[in-house]
């Protein structure tokens, strides 16, 4: 706790001179004081992306292999989905506790948690996706000659990636909120510009809307991959 205080002792984004408008010494929303320190939160910003992103992508990479598993061996579906959910219940605080010791204060710290928490949603849309191609797809690619690694790969993925993206979209957007915790960890991000001055509601409403924005933003990005990945859909959904 004392080194988390020192941390915020040391996080001072803006400062507020008292011959400063009156707006600002009643802590209100002031547009003028916004538009004059927007760019403090440039570095915050793009730590907070790279929380996120990082974690997103570690997180696919685990849970991909971890399906391609469970896909072959039914079995083990319900035990990595079990395994999964408890560690999605874990409170980001007592990981963060529990990590310090070992990782210290940083940006790993604050990384191991955030991709604990993509594996339940990540895992579990990429295993539903996989589950759900119709029969008849299976049945005619094998018709034609196609081995199993050539049914996975070129009918059964294709397949699956409306659900796959799903998962990502929801993946993506909650770690955006939950990267805020990472402040806690020493591994900055929007959390620390909001923790820095949070009686200030300009500063708590710049902070807080970049992760809105943010998740907006990574949100519209998948979708916008998703059409181009999968055109097939786009013309359904206009016929």
């Amino acid at each position: 706790m004392s080194a988390i205080v020192a941390i915020l002792g040391q996080v001072q984004l803006h400062d507020r001179p008292s011959g400063q408008h009156s707006c600002v010494q009643d802590n209100g929303i002031c547009p003028d004081w916004i538009v004059h320190h927007l760019s403090a939160y440039g570095a915050p910003l793009w730590r907070h992306i790279q929380l996120t992103l990082a974690s997103v992508v570690l997180g696919f990479v685990i849970a991909f292999a971890l399906a391609i598993v469970a896909h072959r061996r039914r079995w083990l579906t319900g035990p990595i989905v079990g395994v999964t959910g408890i560690l999605y219940t874990i409170p980001s605080l007592a990981l963060f506790a529990l990590l310090i010791p070992v990782t210290g204060f940083g940006f790993i710290t604050a990384l191991i948690p955030l991709t604990i928490y993509t594996l339940l949603i990540l895992f579990r849309n990429i295993v539903t996706g996989l589950d759900n191609v119709p029969d008849e797809a299976r049945d005619a690619a094998l018709g034609v000659g196609f081995t199993d690694r050539q049914l996975f790969w070129r009918v059964e993925l294709p397949l699956a990636l409306p659900e796959i993206f799903a998962g990502l979209r929801v993946a993506t957007t909650s770690n955006v909120g939950l990267a805020a915790l990472a402040f806690y960890a020493g591994a900055g991000g929007l959390g620390q510009a909001i923790l820095s001055d949070i009686a200030f509601k300009s500063n708590v409403l710049v902070a807080g809307g970049l992760c809105v924005l943010l998740a907006f933003v990574l949100d519209l990005a998948l979708l916008g991959t998703q059409r181009l990945l999968l055109p097939w859909q786009r013309a359904r959904a206009t016929a």
